[in-house]
């Protein structure tokens, strides 16, 4: 696990720390000002944020204890989860590791997509037609090829969830490592 590749220079867990600040440093507190209905103090940070957030901590956790139930607690700092999971999974099988690479990947797109950042969807290729086509549809909460030719049996364009997208990008990066390792 480790390196997610983000051309940005942001992981995993650089994504999962700005949404833990961000939303503790600028909270939601009402409607956009203007609005003509009462408002009401809201909670300090977005709560569907802190659900994501602790829901990615457990996901990770659970993984690593999988693999090592003597791994120890978790961190305190969310961004510092993944560097333990790495510790602690290292000696792990090559089909273990990658399980948690995956998981780390799509929790990447994850953050970044509940951030705003939609742009890290076509950085990915499409799992199917290999074209750099993909678009984020947010009603969906899939990535749709735009490849005209890329169509199921029905015609419609294919889409991808952001697990498949993680699969494919951790078995190509892992393709590539072999590849130049010989």
């Amino acid at each position: 696990m480790g390196n997610t590749d983000d051309t940005d220079g942001d992981g995993a867990a650089a994504r999962l720390h700005h949404l833990q600040q961000y939303y503790r440093e600028h909270p939601v507190t009402g409607p956009a000002e203007g609005h003509r209905t009462t408002v009401h103090s809201g909670a300090p940070l977005s709560l569907a944020t802190l659900d994501h957030v602790t829901a990615s901590v457990r996901e990770v956790a659970e993984h690593t204890y999988a693999v090592n139930p003597g791994a120890g607690p978790i961190p305190e700092s969310v961004a510092a989860v993944y560097d333990w999971c790495h510790a602690h999974t290292e000696h792990a099988p090559e089909t273990v590791r990658a399980r948690g690479e995956v998981i780390e990947f799509r929790q990447f797109l994850e953050h970044a997509i509940r951030a705003g950042d939609h742009a890290v969807v076509r950085k990915q290729r499409c799992p199917k037609c290999r074209t750099w086509g993909l678009m984020w549809q947010q009603q969906m909460q899939r990535a749709v090829c735009t490849n005209t030719d890329c169509v199921d049996r029905d015609g419609f364009s294919r889409t991808f969830d952001l697990a498949r997208l993680a699969y494919e990008h951790v078995a190509a990066r892992k393709n590539l490592r072999q590849a130049s390792a010989t």
